[in-house]
């Protein structure tokens, strides 16, 4: 029998965190243990703690790569432009990563990228002329619209066995004679049609910019 005599490759923080995102992204959080870890690196967990302190310090890795997918509000852009530009961009991010949302919103995994991010959006209503009080409540209705919405999204995604299932369950369920609009939005998620061309979250997203316009318009 042939023996592989390469070598391998060495362990280091980035290496670990993307192998530790590759199993999030897979398998949701709960996948991600040191001990599962190291066996899709080829090391025994112990030589993890070389490289990341603790469970803690991995999770806060492996949300900041996601984070670095997101954009904050450009300067020099047009408020709007900017603001809707960042929002889709965290959006994307977290659809990407759908366990990520909720590890976002914990109080125990705030980042330093995160932080950077709120502070971006409320300067960009700042310097577009918002008061401080409009801002208070526009960046609140803003952040809680992207994660909110990435949130519902991450729990509305379904493997195709799963979607078999609701399908065959709502098909009982749901009756055009007592439900006849739920019938016809659930028909909808069933077919193709112009619906299928737009985004909902840009939709919401345009909708919330459009009444800011309107405010920022009579500044």
């Amino acid at each position: 029998m042939a023996v592989n005599n390469q070598p391998r490759i060495p362990l280091s923080r980035e290496r670990i965190l993307r192998a530790a995102l590759d199993l999030a992204d897979k398998g949701g959080i709960e996948s991600v243990t040191m001990r599962k870890l190291g066996q899709t690196l080829g090391f025994e967990a112990m030589s993890l703690y070389n490289h990341v302190s603790n469970k803690d310090d991995l999770l806060d890795g492996i949300l900041d790569l996601v984070l670095d997918e997101t954009k904050q509000p450009a300067a020099g852009e047009a408020w709007d432009v900017a603001i809707r530009k960042s929002a889709v961009s965290v959006y994307e991010a977290l659809r990407r990563h759908s366990w990520a949302c909720a590890l976002l919103m914990s109080p125990d995994h705030v980042r330093p990228a995160r932080l950077g991010a709120m502070d971006s959006l409320l300067g960009a209503l700042r310097d577009a002329g918002f008061s401080a009080e409009t801002t208070y409540h526009a960046y609140h209705v803003l952040d809680g619209y992207i994660l909110g919405f990435s949130f519902w999204h991450s729990s509305h995604t379904y493997t195709p066995a799963e979607m078999s299932d609701l399908v065959e369950r709502f098909s009982r369920m749901i009756s055009p004679d007592v439900y006849p609009h739920l019938y016809e939005h659930a028909q909808q998620h069933l077919t193709d049609g112009p619906h299928r061309e737009v985004s909902a979250f840009e939709f919401g997203l345009d909708l919330i910019l459009d009444g800011l316009r309107e405010i920022h318009a009579t500044l």
